[in-house]
């Protein structure tokens, strides 16, 4: 592993920085704990969540742990817990060594001990529940109030001036797209009456600078700590963007994958088995090559599949997710690597260019952007919660879960959305002061207010408990079933473009799974009439035996084990 170390270092750095990578390697205690399960993240249940969104804080998060452990999940994603001005939801961050106090029930002055007593806490609860923990950090950017940034705004000589992208000339980089437009109007920010900093994301979010050897061995020894402190996982963040060349668009360059491997190289001579996941926003095929060889992250998320699963829902087809799903659009993973699926998390449901057509993006916009409020990045996206978008349909819901839960990979379950969570206007506007952005994306954030979730709960008549029924019921169901998390999957083909069916099969464990997309009633013939079958997941779905057919309501589903 050292070995390894030193070689991805040489391909980023001059031979002379290598005392760097040497005093950093010297301080290093390696683990010698075994890895129990160094797949889990196959079978995982994920469940995303802000805390103090999600429950005030750690406290209120760990009152939670029994809820959510009871709802099937046995893996918490903490999107950003670190310290932040909160411009950017937390993605800003001011410190990587450091949780916000409010989080944790401290003062502002608190101590890093005091930090590692509760969230150590935390962690302990959550392990014993048998609930693994990951959280955001991005790698790509950090704050304008960070105190590296603080320091290299003072003078072209200051220690830290080289943590930044710095020019006078703005046409660097010109080939670097605007990820944010319609908020932000260049990736220049003026810092006086020369100088201008670099940035992918928001103007108060400056990049790093990854030339600088010291920003990699600086990264390296936040995730280190953390690693220590028990945490079981990273997701990196905006992870395509980290090198950066002239003459290029700044994606996905060959220097950026070795950044990425150095990370996941330290991490395992370190303790083996933290796991990384890539949010890589762009083509299958680019994507899989965050995985590298089984040498970069575990695992990344499948963007282009979310928008297809609305897409067939609204056009009651299959072909968008086939396509998508076909050896053409989404190439063979490691085969140590996993696929992420989601229906909705903290960003917008995202119509990005760089993997939907413009066809797919105005046909899925135009079904779903129900309200002109949810538009985001002018038509790149749509800022809705799943039950906005489903209309308050809880089978449309259930549906759109049944597809993200069996068709492939991990899924991630959006805090709020097992029980129909909606937008929320008034996070939303009390956003737009903090920050001054007007962010459409605040509308599917929000608090929860658990005893009003409650007392809805308590009414079987009510949407919230419905989706809350159907959902919990799902993810418990889907939770043991080896083969949705490591299985083949083969599509059967019903003669009608309607039904979505396939068959996921791992070792002796064989479960076929039939949706139907359209608003209508539809009878399909058993496919199977020779073998036996056994109902696992049902709803909307009755089998009538004198004809032998599958009968299912508008957007009902079945899951069934093959005997």
């Amino acid at each position: 592993m050292k070995d390894t170390l030193y070689s991805l270092w040489n391909e980023l750095y001059p031979a002379d920085t290598q005392s760097l990578l040497d005093n950093f390697i010297d301080e290093i205690n390696p683990s010698q704990e075994e890895i129990s399960d160094p797949l889990w993240y196959r079978d995982a249940i994920v469940y995303a969540l802000y805390v103090d969104l999600f429950n005030n804080d750690f406290n209120g998060l760990i009152e939670k742990l029994d809820y959510l452990k009871d709802l099937g999940v046995n893996v918490l994603w903490l999107l950003p817990i670190l310290d932040s001005p909160m411009r950017d939801a937390g993605f800003d961050i001011k410190k990587y060594d450091r949780i916000r106090p409010e989080l944790l029930g401290l003062s502002e002055d608190s101590s890093q001990e005091e930090q590692e007593k509760v969230f150590g806490n935390f962690l302990k609860e959550a392990h014993k529940r048998g609930i693994r923990v990951i959280f955001d950090i991005a790698i790509n950017h950090c704050s304008d109030q960070h105190p590296w940034f603080l320091e290299a705004k003072k003078s072209t000589e200051n220690p830290y001036r080289d943590y930044f992208i710095w020019s006078k000339d703005t046409s660097l980089y010109g080939d670097s797209r605007l990820l944010f437009k319609g908020i932000e109007d260049s990736n220049w920010e003026k810092a006086d009456d020369e100088w201008y900093y670099f940035h992918r994301f928001f103007s108060f979010q400056p990049d790093l600078n990854y030339r600088n050897p010291r920003v990699l061995i600086a990264m390296a020894k936040n995730l280190l700590y953390w690693q220590k402190m028990g945490v079981d996982g990273f997701r990196a963040d905006a992870i395509p963007y980290l090198w950066k060349e002239e003459g290029t668009d700044c994606e996905n360059l060959p220097l950026t994958h070795t950044i990425v491997k150095f990370f996941r190289a330290i991490l395992d001579y370190s303790k083996p088995g933290s796991f990384m996941l890539a949010e890589a926003c762009q083509k299958p095929h680019e994507v899989v090559k965050y995985m590298g060889n089984g040498d970069e992250c575990h695992a990344a998320y499948h963007f282009p599949l979310m928008p297809m699963m609305f897409k067939a829902i609204a056009m009651e087809n299959k072909q968008p997710i086939v396509h998508t799903l076909s050896k053409e659009v989404t190439p063979e993973i490691p085969e140590l690597g996993q696929w992420m699926s989601f229906l909705r998390v903290h960003d917008e449901l995202s119509l990005e260019l760089v993997y939907v057509s413009e066809e797919d993006r105005k046909y899925i916009h135009e079904n779903y952007c129900h309200n002109p409020k949810w538009n985001f990045r002018v038509g790149e996206g749509i800022s809705a919660r799943l039950s906005e978008l489903m209309q308050r349909d809880e089978n449309k819901i259930a549906l759109a879960y049944s597809l993200m839960l069996t068709l492939t990979g991990t899924p991630v379950v959006y805090y709020g959305d097992e029980f129909g969570k909606l937008n929320d206007e008034k996070f939303y506007h009390e956003q737009i002061k903090l920050t001054g952005k007007d962010d459409t994306r605040f509308l599917v954030r929000g608090r929860i207010d658990w005893q009003k979730v409650e007392e809805e709960l308590k009414d079987e008549s009510s949407f919230h408990f419905k989706v809350k029924t159907l959902i919990s019921q799902m993810l418990n169901e889907r939770k043991e079933l080896t083969a949705m998390g490591r299985g083949t999957t083969e599509f059967i083909d019903l003669n009608d473009d309607r039904i979505l069916a396939y068959q996921r099969a791992y070792n002796e464990d064989n479960i076929f799974v039939i949706n139907n997309l359209s608003n209508s009633q539809i009878s399909v013939k058993n496919p199977f009439p020779d073998k036996n079958m056994a109902v696992i997941m049902p709803n909307g779905f009755v089998f009538d035996e004198a004809s032998e057919e599958f009968i299912f309501n508008a957007h009902g589903f079945v899951w069934l084990r093959v005997i």
